[in-house]
């Protein structure tokens, strides 16, 4: 195993401010900029909120309060050993908004993140005034593709079967969190991983997840997520998320994603009955936040502004 990593690898400087706030019983670290509308961003795994940094200073300079947010258990948020389900991961983000003083905000989550936000929007949706979600399909259409389609999504998500293994937290981190890099380079695109920008983000990613206790947390949120499946609470989940969006939705996905496929998310559209928009975005991969935030900041603006 690595050795251990401050938390102060992720209180990095620049056009935004660090700030620590209580929600839902635990300690959050949220970057901020700018005033106005709240934008909240959700990252995925194995990120931290420097997904978000190139996008923060775009969606404040357009007129609202751009938060990035270190979801429970990684960067420099509180790492309980419990609450890494659904429930209590949209409950955090519920808390987070109200503690950040506002009524609403607009959700962006990509990934694992974007996960949270359908659940978030289905769960309480008064207060996801709307929802933008990048590279995530919707919890009961990605479990019924994980079944239905063994050489697509099934075999897509054999790494994330591997996080059910105990104490894999140590293989995570093993070699300074190599496999860090490696989950990044598999699920992105070809042509972005040959770049600085992709040695950058697999640099800071690896060293956030040395911070103690951050792989362990990390992985767990998946765990639950298998575990659910035989579990009463997991039924009750199921029953709570065949509750039909209301918020407007906008789904982003990269046409090159190899870890939710494009064809398991576009099917999320049937569980949102609000107004709703798909939006296939050629060439890039899981992480298309982060191989292209121009374009995404462009989309989350249109949709925030509507």
């Amino acid at each position: 195993m690595g050795s251990p990593v401050d938390v102060s690898a992720v209180l990095v400087d620049g056009p935004w401010a660090h700030r620590f706030v209580n929600a839902n019983g635990s300690r959050f670290h949220v970057v901020e900029a700018g005033t106005g509308p709240l934008v909240l961003f959700l990252h995925g795994f194995p990120e931290f909120w420097w997904a978000w940094h190139r996008l923060l200073p775009t969606v404040a300079d357009a007129g609202f309060r751009a938060v990035a947010v270190d979801l429970r258990g990684y960067g420099a948020s509180d790492k309980p050993p419990r609450g890494y389900d659904g429930y209590t991961m949209a409950a955090d983000v519920i808390g987070l908004i109200r503690a950040l003083g506002e009524r609403s905000a607009t959700v962006v989550g990509a990934g694992a993140g974007g996960m949270i936000g359908w659940t978030t929007a289905a769960f309480h949706p008064r207060l996801v005034r709307r929802l933008v979600v990048i590279g995530a399909a919707h919890p009961l259409r990605l479990r019924a593709a994980v079944f239905a389609d063994p050489r697509g999504q099934f075999a897509a998500a054999a790494p994330m079967l591997k996080f059910q293994i105990p104490r894999y937290e140590h293989v995570l981190t093993r070699d300074r969190a190599a496999l860090i890099a490696g989950y990044l380079r598999q699920w992105s695109s070809r042509e972005w991983a040959r770049t600085p920008d992709f040695m950058e983000y697999a640099n800071r990613y690896r060293e956030a997840m040395l911070i103690p206790q951050a792989a362990f947390c990390a992985l767990e949120g998946y765990r639950w997520a298998f575990r659910s499946f035989l579990r009463l609470h997991g039924y009750r989940f199921v029953k709570l998320m065949q509750q039909p969006i209301v918020t407007p939705t906008l789904q982003l996905h990269g046409a090159a994603d190899t870890a939710i496929l494009p064809r398991t998310a576009q099917g999320s559209g049937r569980y949102v009955i609000a107004t709703y928009e798909w939006r296939s975005l050629p060439g890039l991969g899981h992480f298309a936040h982060l191989e292209s935030p121009e374009v995404i900041a462009g989309e989350i603006l249109r949709w925030a502004k509507t």
